[in-house]
């Protein structure tokens, strides 16, 4: 595929795969941690433990590749147009989705961060199902594009 990326298309599709699946990994382990966290008294040392995963998390693996899958996606869509069809617009608008959900995530972190979390273990596991539900659709919208 020729256009504005000339023969790098390939290249950066697979580098968006590779950071949408980092991204993914990150969404699905952080309310797994925020469901473990909930489990342990509040200023404990375990406390604190589980507080720098989840920040080491955020800020190493989860932001950085959200950042990198919004770069290289948008290259992409620029790349074959976004009037290619109206898969790529649920797309987006399943990414944004999934990019408010990872702002959530960060601004529950915080409030473990200064021990005002009031939701339970069952919340996030059931929040944990989110990642999932988007990931789905937006495979099958990029693989079979189905409008």
């Amino acid at each position: 595929m020729e256009g504005w990326l000339g023969g790098g298309y390939e290249w950066v599709k697979s580098f968006h795969l590779i950071a949408v699946i980092f991204w993914m990994a990150g969404m699905f382990m952080l309310p797994r941690y925020f469901a473990y966290h909930t489990e342990v008294a509040k200023g404990s040392d375990e406390d604190r433990i589980w507080q720098e995963r989840e920040h080491r998390l955020l800020r190493i693996i989860v932001n950085p590749s959200m950042i990198v899958t919004w770069v290289l996606g948008l290259s992409l869509a620029l790349h074959i147009g976004f009037s290619s069809g109206g898969w790529l617009h649920l797309k987006l608008l399943l990414v944004i989705g999934l990019t408010i959900v990872h702002v959530m995530f960060a601004k529950w972190r915080k409030a473990f961060v200064r021990g005002e979390n009031t939701r339970s273990s069952k919340f996030y596991r059931m929040v944990n199902e989110i990642p999932t539900l988007a990931t789905i659709p937006i495979v099958i919208l990029v693989i079979v594009k189905p409008f």
